[in-house]
C-alpha cells in the first residue's frame, strides 16, 4: 500500500498563557484567524479548525499542511497566539493511504466577525 504523507500541527493553550482581558483575547483571535487564512489562501495549509466538545480543552486546533516540518513549524510558530505565549505547537507527520483524502480551497474566516 501507497501512503500521502502531510504534515500537521495541533495547538494547545499552555499552562503558562498570559491573561488576558476580553478585549485583548480578541484581538488576538482576530490576529491569529487572519495569520492562518493567509497560509490557506497561499496553499501552505491545506485545511485547519478548532476543536470543541473535545476531553482535554487545553487542545484548541488542527491543521494539516503542504509543506515540511521544518517550514510549518516556522509558519505556525510565527501565529500571533503562539507568539504572544497564549499556544503552543505541536508538529508531527500523519500518514493517510494514498489517495485518501481531497482538498478544495475554501476561503477561510479572516476574524471573528466572519465566522
Amino acid at each position: 500500500m501507497e501512503f500521502d504523507q502531510y504534515t500537521v500541527t495541533m495547538l494547545r493553550l499552555r499552562a503558562d498563557a498570559p491573561v488576558m482581558s476580553e478585549a485583548e483575547a480578541g484581538e488576538l483571535q482576530d490576529r491569529h484567524l487572519a495569520h492562518g487564512a493567509e497560509l490557506q489562501d497561499r496553499g501552505i495549509i491545506l485545511a485547519r479548525g478548532p476543536f470543541t466538545d473535545q476531553d482535554d480543552p487545553q487542545f484548541r486546533g488542527f491543521s494539516i499542511w503542504s509543506v515540511d516540518q521544518e517550514t510549518a513549524r516556522a509558519h505556525a510558530s510565527a501565529d500571533p497566539a503562539v507568539l504572544a505565549g497564549r499556544l503552543a505547537v505541536t508538529v508531527m507527520t500523519w500518514m493517510m493511504p494514498a489517495g485518501n483524502l481531497q482538498f478544495t480551497m475554501v476561503r477561510a474566516p479572516r476574524s471573528r466577525a466572519e465566522v
